[in-house]
């Protein structure tokens, strides 16, 4: 049984390359400009405003993965290191690489997956033109293909406060990704041509989905 950990990385337009009409309605119910700054920095975590700049996978089993990254400088080899190749390209060829990855994949593992990565995956991919290889987003309660731990950790909402990966990771002892750099810095990451920084950004997210699924499986699965 073939069993990955996925997850992405985002960065999102400026609100002013946006048409008017989208600024419009992105702005109607803003009227300070605290409420302005909140809609442009929310940006990079929609499809239609945002684009994928990573795209990691981990195998649980291999402890092995691979991070399909953007790398617009067009100057960056093919890299690796013990546990993971870092494969550039542009948005197109790191989805391209991530439907051949995933074709063959039993489950998938994510933190927030069904809410985020999956459709976010599936609407970029259709803005291209490219046709899944794997349902990303089956019934929700048969986790058998995808495991969205943050689903199953707030019991698919009885838990009311759905908490993030820091805080969960805090809480069970495991290493967080987040204390250097959060996703909400991934934009400015991009815009100062650190994309093999992001890649590496993007393994600390998979690792530490890794554990907590690990977690699940040791002292909360029943």
């Amino acid at each position: 049984m073939k069993r990955i950990v996925f997850d992405i990385e985002t960065a999102g337009l400026d609100l002013e390359d946006l048409d008017n009409l989208s600024q419009e309605y992105l702005l109607k119910n803003s009227k300070t400009e605290e409420e302005k700054k909140i809609v442009r920095e929310s940006l990079s975590f929609y499809p239609l405003t945002a684009e994928i700049v990573a795209i990691g996978m981990l195998d649980i089993d291999k402890d092995k993965g691979v991070v399909f990254f953007q790398d617009p400088s067009k100057k960056l080899k093919v890299n690796k290191d013990d546990k993971f190749d870092f494969v550039p390209g542009n948005e197109k060829e790191i989805l391209e690489n991530f439907w051949k990855e995933i074709k063959d994949c039993n489950q998938f593992v994510t933190f927030n997956g069904r809410a985020f990565d999956a459709p976010f995956i599936m609407i970029r991919s259709a803005m291209h033109k490219i046709k899944p290889t794997k349902n990303l987003m089956p019934n929700r309660y048969d986790s058998n293909t995808h495991f969205d731990l943050l689903d199953r950790l707030i019991f698919y909402g009885a838990v009311q406060r759905r908490f993030n990966l820091h805080m969960w990771c805090k809480a069970f002892g495991i290493n967080s990704p987040k204390e250097e750099i959060t996703g909400h810095q991934v934009k400015d990451l991009f815009r100062e041509g650190r994309y093999l920084d992001i890649a590496k950004y993007c393994t600390g997210d998979l690792f530490a989905t890794r554990d907590l699924y690990l977690y699940w499986e040791n002292f909360i699965k029943f």
